[in-house]
């Protein structure tokens, strides 16, 4: 497949070296040095100019290209680049924006803006930062088949009950696979021997009560949260309020602008909106921050952000979520104290390069950026899986897949050896990246 990414800034090029390995990628973008370093460091061709000409497209060999991901940091710029692609009427084109409203106004009409599919930075940030604050030590969740199997990856601390138990001591839970363990550098896929150490993060596949257990059962101690504190009336702060209401959570929400605060409580019913200085040592200990089960800092700087989660810890709130703009900062962030680091331009850009694998899935979760997926696949009643037991197909698949869940009429099914597939079957693997192609031309 050939590809054109609009933008070469930490999005577009995580983006472009993600897809270069398998396919045919020309990156564009007005600053010729970006053009150039990413040129230089990936195997992709690179176009300096504005990706909204279309004279720049043609240069950039649009009517010959399959796919176009506009990826600047501009929304409008990506609108106006997708509307400008959508000229030439094979590719299929891919918007970021930041702003929600954009994302729904294109939700009501097909191909609204002229893109294809449509990615929100702000919106996706707060749908990660709810998917793991439910779940102890979780660093990530997925869903699959329409919410009826999730994947989370856990870190599994030193004092927990799990460090030290082999995966058959630890499998007790009805639905739910080990699916492998990520320790240092390589990926370790589980027998029942194998040994679960502490500062392992551990992937598991199965029902969403199974993986709620094992997480318990990780950290039991730390029951579901009750008080959340987000600091930071941000966009992100104000969707990750929006969709804890809408799960039945009362969050305390703290912003600094007076006017912001009064908006954000006349449109946030179910949400206490504090308006103070989220860093006042003073405010924190009067609000009982220190007693909060999360705080999650959404403000509009790193720095900002990390001092608040340290204040935080120090106080002894039980677990912090960060959102970090720079990229390379996340894995610090972790490493000096912060909880979670959530990178919404690293969420981004692993959304529309496992979109651009899900063509050929029904769904896709990448693993520590492309180290390994979870992939979903329906069995079409004409594929040579109808009527194959899981131990075949494993047989004609390298080492590094996992068959995780199946899930038939909506049922949830735990894969044995013997299990047969029948179509429309959904099957969820795990596959470690150098066995990707593999499982997709299997089933």
């Amino acid at each position: 497949m050939r590809v054109i990414v609009v933008g070469a800034g930490e999005v577009g090029s995580s983006i472009a070296a993600d897809l270069s390995s398998d396919h045919e990628v020309t990156v564009v973008d007005i600053d010729g040095g970006q053009v150039e370093s990413i040129s230089y460091g990936e195997d992709v061709l690179g176009v300096e100019g504005d990706g909204s000409d279309v004279e720049t497209l043609e240069e950039a060999g649009i009517e010959e290209t399959d796919m176009l991901i506009a990826s600047t940091n501009d929304d409008r710029t990506n609108i106006v680049t997708c509307g400008t692609a959508s000229v030439f009427s094979d590719v299929f084109t891919i918007a970021r924006v930041k702003s929600p409203q954009y994302l729904r106004t294109w939700e009501r009409g097909s191909r609204v803006f002229g893109a294809d599919f449509m990615v929100c930075t702000d919106l996706l940030a707060a749908e990660t930062i709810t998917g793991v604050i439910g779940l102890a030590t979780a660093q990530d969740v997925d869903t699959f088949a329409d919410g009826a199997v999730q994947m989370a990856e856990f870190e599994i601390p030193a004092e927990s009950p799990v460090a030290g138990q082999t995966i058959e001591e630890a499998d007790r839970f009805d639905s739910l696979t080990f699916a492998a363990i990520l320790r240092d550098d390589a990926i370790i896929i589980p027998r029942g021997e194998t040994r679960i150490e502490a500062d392992d993060d551990v992937i598991v596949i199965g029902s969403p009560e199974s993986t709620r257990a094992f997480s318990a059962a990780i950290a039991p101690e730390r029951t579901g949260p009750d008080d959340i504190v987000i600091v930071g009336g941000s966009e992100v702060g104000y969707q990750t309020a929006k969709l804890l209401e809408s799960r039945g959570f009362s969050p305390r929400l703290v912003e600094h602008d007076a006017d912001r605060a009064r908006w954000l409580a006349e449109q946030l019913p179910g949400t206490t909106v504090m308006q103070s200085d989220a860093t006042d040592r003073e405010f924190l200990d009067r609000e009982n921050v220190g007693d909060a089960d999360v705080l999650i800092s959404t403000l509009e700087n790193d720095q900002q952000n990390l001092l608040a989660c340290l204040l935080a810890e120090r106080l002894g709130t039980d677990r912090t979520v960060a959102v970090v703009d720079t990229v390379q900062f996340a894995d610090i962030f972790e490493a000096v104290g912060v909880d979670v680091a959530v990178s919404p331009r690293k969420a981004t850009a692993g959304e529309i390069t496992r979109f651009t694998r899900g063509r050929h899935a029904e769904n896709v979760a990448l693993i520590e950026g492309n180290r390994a997926e979870v992939l979903e696949f329906e069995v079409d009643e004409t594929g040579d899986a109808v009527g194959c037991t899981i131990r075949e197909l494993a047989g004609e698949l390298p080492d590094g897949v996992v068959f995780g869940a199946i899930t038939r009429d909506g049922k949830l099914t735990t894969p044995r050896g013997d299990t047969v597939l029948e179509a429309g079957d959904h099957v969820v693997v795990f596959a470690s990246a150098s066995a990707v192609d593999a499982v997709t031309g299997v089933l």
